[in-house]
């Protein structure tokens, strides 16, 4: 299969390419890859240095907003894994134009530019975000989405699209919503590689509100396989949650990054709460592990351990990405 990947120079969406062509991914080797990315601030081509040789991988500079370059590109390609877009909620808060311009209008150009190409199949990389907030039980894929911030609705926006396009055109396109991802080349602003990377220098670290918000924490490469059964093996006009079950408070998800480095609560400073902070997510995946047969192999304690000695080792990598992400 020929995969074009938006987005692959990216935390998830790099994983995705090394683990695809590396044949560790359900299905085995034999694929190859264009990676379309714009390298925004986030983007990165070290995170492609292991498989930059591999001769089923090649690399295109772009943004998904660029339709005359799409239809150059698109054009021989048998999927699309869309995983482009911005990401970061904060950001989204301090402004959201950005987000629209690239979740909700990227994405409806890298629509029409993938069935005007006559790609077999669409997929698009989504987040439990849209679906808000919720008390107790878990959202299945039928629970109504009710985005809170504007990354969020921007993501729901984005989705709301690709079902469109199922519907109305035709088009071969699948969706997943995935919980909080974790896991080594992950971009420094993120919760988990911020508080490892300021811990590890003996810095401090910010606790929202009471720190009660309660999250689901999936290892990339649990994400990543779920994707790609998604991609081959899910049903045309479906969605399908992909979560990691680790549940947890963000108080208790703080002492466990505290003992893994080696600090205490006294590293610790608490803030103001985030604007519209979604109080808990947590999904149902019967969906995809009955259908699919997805299963989370990597245990929270396994996948934090890995990563944290990921950080350790690899400051060459997060160093600059740290000191840009703080400009």
């Amino acid at each position: 299969m020929k995969i074009l990947v938006t987005g692959g120079a990216g935390f998830i969406g790099s994983e995705y390419v090394r683990s695809l062509l590396a044949g560790t991914l359900p299905g085995g080797p034999g694929h190859t890859v264009t990676v379309y990315d714009c390298l925004s601030y986030s983007g990165n081509l070290a995170n492609l240095e292991p498989v930059a040789r591999h001769r089923g991988y090649s690399f295109v500079r772009g943004d998904i907003n660029d339709a005359d370059l799409l239809h150059e590109v698109l054009p021989g390609h048998d999927a699309v894994v869309h995983f482009a877009a911005e990401s970061h909620v904060d950001r989204s808060i301090d402004g959201a134009r950005p987000f629209v311009l690239a979740n909700v209008l990227g994405t409806q150009t890298l629509l029409d530019a993938t069935r005007r190409a006559g790609v077999g199949r669409f997929l698009h990389v989504s987040t439990d975000e849209v679906y808000g907030s919720i008390e107790s039980g878990s959202w299945d894929e039928r629970w109504p989405l009710t985005p809170n911030s504007p990354y969020s609705a921007s993501k729901a926006g984005s989705d709301l699209l690709v079902l469109a396009y199922h519907r109305t055109h035709g088009l071969d396109a699948v969706i997943t919503r995935c919980s909080n991802n974790y896991g080594h080349y992950q971009f420094p602003e993120k919760v988990i590689p911020l508080f490892v990377t300021r811990l590890l220098d003996g810095g401090r670290v910010p606790l929202y509100g009471d720190g009660g918000n309660v999250r689901d924490w999936l290892h990339v490469s649990d994400h990543c396989a779920g994707i790609h059964l998604a991609l081959t093996g899910g049903r045309a006009g479906e969605v399908y949650n992909i979560g990691g079950g680790a549940e947890m408070t963000n108080k208790e998800l703080t002492g466990r990054l505290l003992e893994a480095c080696g600090a205490d609560w006294s590293s610790v400073d608490n803030v103001p709460d985030r604007k519209g902070h979604d109080r808990r997510y947590s999904l149902d995946i019967a969906k995809i592990s009955t259908e699919l047969g997805y299963a989370p192999k990597v245990s929270f304690d396994e996948g934090l351990a890995e990563t944290v000695a990921w950080y350790q080792d690899n400051r060459a990598w997060w160093e600059p990405l740290a000191k840009k992400s703080a400009l």
